[in-house]
């Protein structure tokens, strides 16, 4: 097999080498990539345009330091694009989080082999691999099990710390996973070791997927979803590829989107059959149905998704992000009721859901969770006719430090309906609109980085 031709954008070696290069590729800051390429290896933006297929003027925009005084630079999300990128300036896939690409496939030196592979078997295999020499290679390896093993307790302090901490510090935190696991599978190492860190890196994926798309990165969110989901399927990591198929179903639950969220949610089960995320995937079920108005299809999921939950034992850190709890599913049939109009089923589950999210000396430990149970606790309230404790309610829920954007609006869009449908004249619920409108337009502004 011929190696693959050149482009004329091709990044030598010795600006791949580059760490300010190597981190701007990890961080998808492609522009910077272009500047650095441009500085160190004296690729052209004209090259570069004329490998991805961009106008040259583009090039220079996205180029330009973030310091003249024009504002942030455009970035490059969508995935096909960057692929595009990532072909023309002939990138390692493992250097932006890809998997290797085609192009790195065709590369390697050309083995010349008889017409007659028989002659050369007797000859004592001269030019191949010894068998003995192959197995030697494969125990070889620059890291350790006390390494994977501090890798898989550092993901697993980020999936624990996710129903509380600070969306821009799990973000900066799984970055920085991403990063190192991405420079550990550069050295050398064991089958069973790399598919570890592949493991590693989907599960980091994940986490990363939910935080962007916390903070309103749905096109960074997607990306990670879909990076998690390639490498669920290369690793033969069934719960893996179940989680991608949840956010996804989660993603299409807060666009709307039912028929996609429907068949995600059947993706999901299809991936796994014996881990918690198949309780979470019953649940987006019935959340979808109960928004479609299928009283039958709530139910039905609902009893399904609790039968499984049942069938699991209780985890010890029911916090983690990634392993369904059975206190949680009072927030889901919280959910499912509302929409469906029983309002005292709902207000029952979300008291329960607020006393579980708070802790001993009243800190609120789940503060995601107890934000939407208030905003159900306000629409209970506003179909009965108290406005005033409807509006404190959604407003408390509104002003949470720790937040996600889509799954709060979807339920706080549902309080502002309820109070400008029965009170349209009511000040109280003019101003509440006002809140729920400037945090959807703080929602919809530029994405922020990868």
């Amino acid at each position: 097999m011929t190696e693959a031709a050149p482009t004329p954008a091709a990044l030598p070696p010795h600006v791949l080498e580059r760490a300010d290069v190597r981190s701007a590729i990890a961080n998808h800051d492609f522009g910077e990539v272009f500047r650095l390429a441009r500085l160190h290896g004296k690729v052209s933006y004209a090259k570069i345009a004329e490998a991805i297929g961009y106008k040259r003027e583009h090039i220079g925009k996205m180029a330009r330091p973030e310091t003249d005084g024009k504002g942030a630079r455009p970035r490059i999300t969508q995935h096909r694009k960057i692929l595009e990128v990532v072909d023309g300036l002939r990138i390692p896939g493992h250097l932006a989080g890809l998997t290797p690409r085609p192009w790195e496939l065709e590369r390697g030196t050309t083995i010349s082999v008889p017409d007659d592979p028989s002659t050369l078997i007797a000859q004592g295999g001269s030019g191949l691999w010894d068998v003995a020499e192959v197995l030697r290679r494969t125990e070889m390896s620059n890291i350790n099990s006390a390494a994977l093993e501090s890798i898989e307790q550092g993901i697993d302090q980020l999936a624990r710390a996710y129903p509380y901490a600070d969306a821009d510090y799990l973000h900066e935190r799984t970055r920085n996973g991403l990063q190192y696991v991405t420079k550990q599978l550069e050295g050398r190492m064991t089958l069973r070791q790399h598919r570890e860190l592949l493991v590693d890196a989907g599960w980091l994926f994940l986490l990363n997927a939910c935080v962007q798309y916390d903070r309103g990165q749905r096109e960074a969110a997607n990306l990670s979803k879909a990076a998690a989901l390639r490498i669920g399927d290369e690793t033969g990591h069934g719960e893996i590829k179940a989680w991608a198929w949840e956010i996804e179903a989660w993603f299409a639950l807060t666009q709307s989107r039912w028929p996609d969220m429907l068949r995600s949610v059947e993706a999901g089960h299809s991936a796994d059959q014996t881990h918690s995320v198949g309780v979470q995937l019953y649940a987006h079920k019935a959340r979808a149905a109960a928004r479609m108005g299928d009283a039958r299809l709530v139910r039905d999921s609902l009893d399904a998704g609790r039968a499984r939950l049942d069938r699991l034992p209780r985890p010890d850190h029911p916090e983690h992000h990634f392993i369904i709890d059975p206190d949680k599913w009072d927030f889901y049939e919280m959910d499912a009721y509302r929409l469906l109009g029983d309002d005292e089923r709902a207000a029952t589950h979300a008291r329960s859901v607020i006393r579980i999210s708070t802790g001993p000396d009243g800190t609120e430990i789940s503060p995601m969770r107890a934000a939407e149970a208030r905003l159900t606790l306000g629409v209970a309230a506003a179909r009965t006719g108290d406005i005033e404790e409807a509006v404190a309610l959604g407003t408390t829920a509104l002003a949470a430090d720790r937040k996600s954007l889509p799954s709060l609006l979807l339920v706080a869009n549902e309080l502002d309906r309820e109070l400008r449908s029965r009170y349209p004249r009511e000040t109280a619920s003019r101003d509440f609109h006002e809140r729920v409108t400037t945090i959807t337009r703080g929602a919809t502004t530029p994405e922020l980085p990868f």
